[in-house]
């Protein structure tokens, strides 16, 4: 147990994947998220894993956020150490979910993932970048147990 906390702490943001999936759960979450936000920006961090090469987005995590129609700022000083960060999500209310300035500067120094939706908030509105601003291609997967409920 130790150690696993030690390697979270200490852990190096240079993970290597080759695909993304994501949960159509956590899709579905962003796209409401988002429009009950609007004209206010929503923003919220990745859970996930990285397994066989595949990052899998498996949740949202919510910190305080401060947010308006220009901008949004999280306080990532309240994430548990313990905790892995994946990367972040959040909206544009406006009609372009290309990065900022200052969306590429916390892309850089904030997990290797990075999702913005632009107006009208519908799936082909969402657009993936890496930690570059690099755009990259994702998949959504269906979320395990959906068929249960």
């Amino acid at each position: 147990m130790f150690e696993k906390v030690l390697s979270k702490i200490f852990s190096s943001s240079n993970y290597y994947y080759e695909e993304v999936h994501i949960y159509d759960e956590v899709i579905n979450s962003i796209l409401d998220y988002s429009r009950n936000s609007d004209p206010n920006e929503f923003m919220s961090l990745f859970d996930g894993e990285i397994n066989n090469k595949i990052l899998t987005i498996t949740g949202l995590i919510f910190l305080p956020v401060e947010s308006s129609y220009e901008g949004a700022i999280m306080n990532t000083g309240m994430l548990p150490v313990t905790i892995k960060n994946w990367g972040s999500v959040h909206s544009h209310p406006g009609l372009s979910a290309l990065p900022s300035n200052t969306d590429l500067k916390t892309f850089a120094k904030m997990g290797i993932f990075h999702m913005i939706i632009c107006q009208p908030y519908r799936v082909e509105d969402i657009r993936a970048y890496n930690k570059h601003g690099i755009n990259i291609n994702y998949e959504i997967i269906k979320t395990p147990f959906d068929d249960l409920y």
